[in-house]
């Protein structure tokens, strides 16, 4: 194995904010000090009756708003100040009425629901919440106090017109930790398991609350006369919070530089070995199945401003700046919806990925409301001879015969042998398998699979698991029904060897260095290149974003040509995305040896608009 580096699990993006008045803040006492000095400034400006401090602390669930509170409640005390603090979470439906209402979006099935993108925040709360807090906003006021109600949806329920509001958030990987700890999806109970914790927030929660996100954002930053803040609370004992016109351009700066995303390790039944020593990730990990870099929807990134680093979600920077990061043909393609993916497969001294199939384009908008389907690639960065890797069936077999194979090895619990029904192929280091829907496909064992992919990754329809049992003792959702209605038959031995086996062909030469095309297919919408770099080379985005990962070497170094002092370098294994309006730019190849990019890009001949279903919600509450 390849040993350590120094692999950036917490990449820092530095936002140049230096000559403008610090409006960055961070610590709890700080926080704590700001409401105190509030409340002092009104006291001293306005009548008894008009002196209590209102304040929403409204925010993503899993936040822990009580530390925040647990402090400012001890402030106020040693100040002799009254306090009350509400949660939103008193206001929300019955579990049994919420699911109900939510049936059509949860379904009953353990792994797949229907995307809820007309479904409002509003929704999740019993008719008489508002009025309720209005009523006990009115009496506090009386006791020139402060009173805060925190919690998802504060902001619609707010008893009066608040003081301070604050967007505490908080990310999809940190939530998930929670979700293994139990919690829930939000109004729907404690969590007993976790595939179906998972679905019902990727078809319920963000949706819904995602959207609430960014319709406060919108409208805060809009109206900056209020003194509304975002917060980062992933780290509790250390929120960081600035005003919300000034994230607004914080992130419209940090799209016009080359950004990482901080990468979201996972686990799985299947995992290897090499990425958890290659990232120094924690001992006790059995395994690293998976390492997304970038999955938009799941990653954050970390932003380095005025001396502070803060944590927001890879979408939030999306929805600031689409056309700076995307170029103006792909946002019309996309949206603010960023659509490749890079993530890895680490099967090296794991074991192998079930057999699988990704669905149809018009399948996923039916069954799912999911506008985007999973198309995918492998490239292989690193394998041990004689690792396998399975693609299309074999000639001769179809889906039907296949499926009433697996359900044969399941009935009588004897092994299915794959490569009686699908292609089985001897990986090498640099190979690349083009993957389109409705393909049979996965990685045997030893392999580390760069996975070049649409964003998206649920939708995967499991046909055989080696009749393994999952990390958590329960078997692993299959998912025969849904694999009978995508798996394309003519995806077999011929067509996998004339078109989904990538040969690479050179495109472009400068001095000693080459790139070459990878693969493209007008059923994909990335095209994949590869960049053999022995010095420098000269490049330019026309107008569209690129993603570069170093597959080998030590490391390489990128300068756009407008801003030198904007340089980023990066190492192996390591990812980064250069926007659309960077323009010309060069790598530099700083390993002493000749080193490999791979770089994914919007197929140039992709022209089928995918665009999200509309994401504002209609409830009117920032109206």
């Amino acid at each position: 194995m390849k040993p350590a580096t120094a692999f950036q699990s917490h990449p820092i993006n530095p936002v140049d904010f230096r000559h403008e008045p610090l409006f960055m803040n961070q610590g709890i006492d700080s926080w704590c000090s700001f409401i105190m000095s509030t409340h002092k400034q009104k006291s001293q400006l306005h009548p008894p009756e008009k002196r209590g401090v209102y304040i929403t602390l409204d925010g993503t669930h899993g936040a822990d708003f009580d530390k925040l509170l647990i402090h400012l409640q001890q402030t106020c005390e040693q100040e002799g100040i009254a306090f009350l603090s509400d949660s939103t979470s008193h206001y929300v439906k019955p579990e049994a009425e919420l699911r109900a209402e939510m049936a059509p979006y949860l379904t009953d099935n353990r792994a797949f629901g229907y995307k809820a993108s007309d479904v409002r925040p509003t929704q999740y709360f019993q008719p008489g919440a508002k009025a309720a807090l209005q009523k006990s906003a009115l009496q506090f006021d009386a006791m020139c106090g402060i009173h805060v109600l925190h919690g998802p949806g504060a902001s619609l329920l707010e008893g009066r017109t608040p003081d301070l509001r604050f967007y505490a958030d908080y990310s999809r990987e940190n939530q998930q930790r929670r979700h293994a700890e139990r919690m829930g999806s939000f109004g729907l109970g404690i969590s007993s398991d976790k595939v179906e914790t998972y679905k019902n927030c990727l078809f319920l929660e963000w949706p819904v609350w995602e959207t609430y996100r960014r319709d406060w954002l919108d409208h805060h930053v809009q109206h900056s006369v209020n003194q509304s803040y975002y917060m980062d609370l992933n780290r509790s004992e250390a929120p960081v919070w600035l005003p919300a016109a000034k994230l607004a351009s914080v992130l419209h700066q940090a799209a016009r530089q080359p950004f990482r995303v901080k990468p979201f390790f996972a686990p799985g039944i299947w995992g290897g070995q090499y990425l958890k020593e290659l990232c120094g990730l924690p001992e006790e990990w059995p395994n690293c199945a998976w390492s997304f870099e970038p999955i938009a929807p799941e990653n954050t990134l970390l932003l380095r401003v005025q001396n502070v680093t803060f944590e927001v979600p890879f979408t939030l920077l999306m929805e600031a700046a689409p056309q700076e990061i995307m170029g103006t043909r792909n946002f019309e393609l996309f949206g603010d919806y960023f659509p490749i993916r890079f993530d890895y497969l680490d099967t090296m001294q794991g074991g192998e990925l079930s057999l699988q199939v990704h669905p149809l384009q018009e399948y996923a908008e039916a069954q799912f409301n999911e506008h985007m389907t999973q198309q995918e690639s492998y490239y292989i960065m690193r394998n041990v001879p004689g690792a396998k890797v399975y693609l299309g069936l074999k000639e001769g077999i179809t889906g039907g015969r296949l499926l009433e194979a697996v359900e044969n090895a399941h009935l009588h619990e004897e092994p299915l042998e794959l490569s009686d029904y699908v292609n089985e192929y001897r990986s090498q280091t640099g190979d690349l398998y083009l993957i389109p829907p409705g393909t049979v496909h996965c990685s045997g064992g030893d392999n580390l699979v760069l996975e070049i992919s649409s964003t998206t990754w649920w939708f995967t329809f499991k046909i055989y698991d080696y009749l393994r049992l999952d990390a958590d003792g329960k078997p692993r959702p299959m998912n025969p029904e849904h694999a009978r209605h995508n798996i394309n038959d003519a995806m077999n031995t011929p067509a996998v060897e004339d078109g989904l086996i990538a040969r690479p062909s050179v495109v472009s030469r400068q001095g000693g260095s080459t790139e070459e095309l990878l693969g493209q297919r007008e059923d994909l919408l990335f095209q994949v290149s590869r960049l053999n770099l022995q010095d420098t080379w000269k490049a330019d985005t026309q107008g569209e974003f690129v993603m570069y990962n170093l597959v080998e070497g030590d490391r390489v170094r990128l300068v756009p040509a407008a801003n030198e002092g904007g340089a980023v370098e990066w190492g192996y294994a390591e990812s980064y995305i250069v926007p659309a309006c960077i323009g010309e730019y060069r790598l530099e190849n700083l390993s002493g040896s000749p080193c490999t990019l791979i770089a994914a890009r919007v197929n140039p001949e992709w022209n089928l608009p995918l665009l999200p279903p509309s994401r504002r919600a209609a409830n009117g509450a920032f109206s």
